[in-house]
């Protein structure tokens, strides 16, 4: 077996930059060198732990092995850079001089939408930190975490990822509504499943299940609806509010509508509910500590239990 100590860090932050910006050529633009400086450190690294570490196709993508060594890249750069801070506050130098760690994470759309940024906000008061967000179904965004694209992640699975702590946020509850003058034009007797199959969805983009998924519930058969494609959370709200179809809103944002009767659901009563969780990196990061405390705080005001 290789000797995996002493792993060369210039080494693995060029493998991250080859990861995250998918060529030699634009790795080697951002670092400064050339795209064969970058190739023999590949090569070294990969000769250092006897694994091959990227699929060399365009893009570039990391192997199994690549994963584990970007996430290691991407804690060691965000420890550098916490230790670098912690050093030029102790020296009492100006905020102008300390450097800026960069999160990346990775969250569904209504989170983003709606309580998100608030934990972030929180976070930037107590660091000098950046985030890079990354919006994925809540069902895929551990893949994100397994692969090393993110630090932290909102997500519908409850087993952590290798390496990894999971926090349990709350549930989304989701209703399926539309306008009355939808209702009637497409389901005048009502969600029976023969109008249900032709009635237009709006849905957020192809990941998103939860419109097929609530049919299948209230019919126990596989539908298929014309749907229209909207991702952004803004605007699918707003197609279904100008009847463009029904689609699945979180209670807390269709509420007002339902009390006033701008919109109905299309089975009162039966609702779905998205558990979600928050996982990240088992890190001993103060910065990423923080993140997480902000987080569960701003998800539980949001969602409850």
């Amino acid at each position: 077996m290789k000797d995996l100590t002493q792993i060369d860090p210039v080494a693995l932050r060029t493998l991250a930059a080859v990861i995250r910006f998918g060529t030699f050529e634009a790795a080697a633009r951002e670092l400064h060198v050339t795209p064969s400086a970058i190739s023999q450190r590949i090569k070294a690294l990969e000769t250092r732990v006897g694994r091959v570490l990227v699929h060399r196709v365009k893009p570039i993508s990391a192997t199994e092995a690549g994963d584990v060594l970007v996430r290691l890249a991407t804690q060691v750069e965000l420890l550098e850079r916490e230790a670098v801070a912690e050093l030029v506050e102790a020296g009492e130098a100006g905020d102008e001089d300390t450097p800026y760690a960069s999160v990346p994470i990775a969250v569904n759309a209504d989170a983003l939408y709606t309580w998100l940024i608030d934990a972030l906000v929180t976070v930037q008061r107590a660091h000098r930190v950046t985030f890079e967000v990354v919006r994925e179904d809540q069902s895929r965004t551990t893949e994100r975490l397994r692969r090393g694209d993110v630090m932290a992640a909102i997500t519908s699975e409850p087993r952590p990822v290798p390496g990894c702590r999971v926090v349990r946020l709350g549930r989304l509850r989701y209703v399926a509504v539309a306008t009355p003058e939808f209702m009637a034009a497409h389901l005048p007797d009502g969600a029976t499943t023969a109008d249900l199959a032709k009635a237009p969805i709006v849905a957020f983009d192809r990941n998103d299940t939860l419109q097929h998924d609530f049919l299948r519930k209230v019919t126990r058969r596989h539908l298929a609806p014309p749907v229209t494609w909207i991702p952004s959370v803004r605007e699918f709200d707003n197609a279904v509010r100008r009847g463009m179809g029904w689609g699945m809103i979180p209670i807390g944002q269709a509420g007002d509508d339902l009390a006033s009767g701008r919109l109905v659901e299309l089975h009162p009563g039966r609702h779905s509910d998205v558990p979600l969780y928050w996982q990240h990196w088992r890190l001993g990061s103060a910065v990423v500590a923080d993140l997480t405390e902000a987080v569960v705080a701003s998800a539980r005001e949001w969602l409850g239990s």
